[in-house]
């Protein structure tokens, strides 16, 4: 196997040998290699014509599974190799008596990405994890029925275009435009989510959970959060979320329901010790599953392209009895149990997303020309188990007391249980949701430059992110597109970043790879 998709590969170069640092297994890495392969072929027999509904969901669907800490079910990816294989056949079926073959029926072989010259790996790399991490929001759009034709057929496009043998300036221009493509990505699960659930507002929540059975709902699918309050309503089951599931307490058509009660545990990464005694079934929706612990595993379930050997998993049906039952049977704890959060905090507050940060907007505007606010920093992303990752910790703890701090994804669970206060009524600390939230994020800005009436680069704003695997790769890429530049990013630079495209992200966006937080804020604040 060979494997460095995401920011913990083996020494910072590549997972390689039996296993992964993720778990997955060599088999597991190689099927999902082949997968993609058999992607790309499905791609190339659609060259030059637009690509049918099937093969696009097919696409979306095989690249979500091929995400760090999504799928290590060997069965599950040859099955879905399997559709991809007859899909492409059905395509190309007259292409079986062809008497001048092109080739193009065949699985492209992945090898020749991984055993490119150098800096056609990295941004063929840089261009396959973006399209990972904008697979996944695709596919949580399309689940809830929207979808754009620009956003779909661009996988196709760039499928083909990985198969085939270009330059590093026939590259260049289509990672750039991975990252135009992803901001409508983006815009389209924002609207998605909004249109569905309304737009999100403040919510405190609490860390504490109350006696009695409960079920445990981990990642990003907001509609299978739904689909289970809605199966659980009136059965004495509270629901409690999970890592990136937290910002679903924001949105008004989710928080209705009494019996979503608060959140668990913090960031993914501590999965193993949060869950080991946990009495209730977790549920696992989308990349954050790590192997679970034997303490535990029987409790685990998967749903959408989540799979694990061994752990029942909610068909398409969306049919959660099985969840039910196991929280009914385990019972819960027998009291009222407080958690804690990476800092001793017991509640956190989500929901300060691009509707609820604009319509204060006059009073932000305010505050900024009076001097109240100097700075705000975006601090969010992907964390991770590195030692390393304190710096974000620090950083928001060394930020001065007339600074923002806008967050988003799992990254803020290393300092959003913090109490940094308020500034002019407003909270200095506002978390803006999942990782696709940085749509809001980026209109934030957009607004405020203009309101200011200056370039977003000139606002009194700097990006401190974390990243870990492909949706990080899609953002920095729609950042990148955006033309935003002086971005801090760690805790380490991605391993398929070779120097010479890494010196092309430092030289024409100024990317700083992050330092110490006392350096980077003498730096940012001058």
């Amino acid at each position: 196997m060979f494997c460095f998709q995401c920011e913990q590969t083996a020494n910072g170069t590549g997972c390689s040998g039996c296993a992964g640092v993720c778990g997955k297994t060599e088999e597991t890495s190689n099927l999902q290699d082949e997968l993609t392969g058999a992607l790309i072929g499905l791609a190339r027999v659609w060259e030059g014509q637009e690509a049918s509904s099937e093969a696009l969901e097919l696409m979306q669907e095989g690249l979500f599974a091929t995400l760090t800490n999504v799928n290590f079910d060997d069965k599950s990816l040859k099955e879905l190799i399997e559709r991809v294989r007859i899909c492409k056949s059905q395509t190309g079926e007259n292409c079986q008596e062809c008497d001048s073959p092109c080739g193009r029926m065949e699985d492209y072989d992945v090898k020749n990405i991984w055993e490119a010259e150098e800096d056609i790996r990295s941004l063929k790399s840089l261009l396959l994890f973006g399209l990972r991490g904008m697979a996944a929001y695709a596919y949580h759009a399309r689940i809830l029925g929207y979808r754009e034709k620009e956003v779909d057929t661009f996988f196709a496009k760039a499928l083909f275009l990985l198969g085939e043998d270009l330059s590093m300036e026939e590259l260049l221009p289509v990672v750039m435009e991975t990252g135009a493509v992803n901001l409508k990505c983006m815009e389209l699960l924002d609207r998605a989510n909004t249109e569905t659930y309304g737009h999100p507002r403040p919510e405190t929540v609490s860390m504490t959970v109350e006696k009695g059975p409960f079920i445990i709902v981990s990642g990003h699918d907001l509609l299978e959060l739904e689909e289970l309050l809605k199966q659980t309503e009136g059965k004495g089951i509270h629901i409690y979320t999970h890592g990136e599931m937290l910002p679903a307490h924001a949105y008004p058509g989710l928080k209705k329901y009494s019996h979503l009660k608060g959140n668990f545990g913090t960031a993914w990464q501590n999965q193993k010790k949060e869950f080991a005694s946990v009495p209730a079934p977790i549920l696992f929706t989308t990349n954050c599953l790590m192997p679970p612990a034997e303490s535990y595993e029987d409790r685990i379930f998967t749903s959408d392209c989540v799979r694990y050997p061994g752990a029942v998993h909610i068909g398409k049906d969306r049919d959660f009895t099985p969840v039910i039952e196991k929280a009914l049977e385990l019972g819960g704890y027998e009291e009222d149990t407080v958690f804690y959060g990476v800092n001793g905090g017991v509640q956190v507050t989500t929901g300060f997303a691009r509707d609820m940060v604009l319509s204060v907007a006059d009073q932000v505007v305010g505050a900024v020309k009076d001097g109240s606010i100097r700075h705000f920093f975006l601090v969010g992303g992907c964390d991770g188990a590195r030692s390393k990752r304190n710096y974000y910790t620090e950083f928001v703890k060394q930020a001065p007391d007339d600074s923002v701090i806008l967050t988003l994804a799992c990254g803020k669970y290393r300092f959003n249980d913090l109490d940094l206060g308020t500034i002019q009524g407003l909270p200095r600390l506002m978390d803006m949701g999942q990782c696709n939230d940085a749509y809001s994020a980026i209109q934030v800005a957009l607004a405020l430059s203009q309101a200011f009436q200056c370039e977003v680069n000139e606002l009194p704003l700097t990006l401190v992110l974390s990243w870990y695997e492909q949706k990080a790769v899609c953002i920095l890429l729609t950042l990148l597109h955006l033309g935003l530049k002086n971005i801090y990013l760690g805790p380490t630079l991605p391993a398929f970043l070779s120097p010479k495209v890494a010196a092309y992200l430092v030289e024409n966006f100024q990317i700083h790879p992050t330092t110490t937080p006392e350096e980077d804020l003498k730096t940012i604040l001058g």
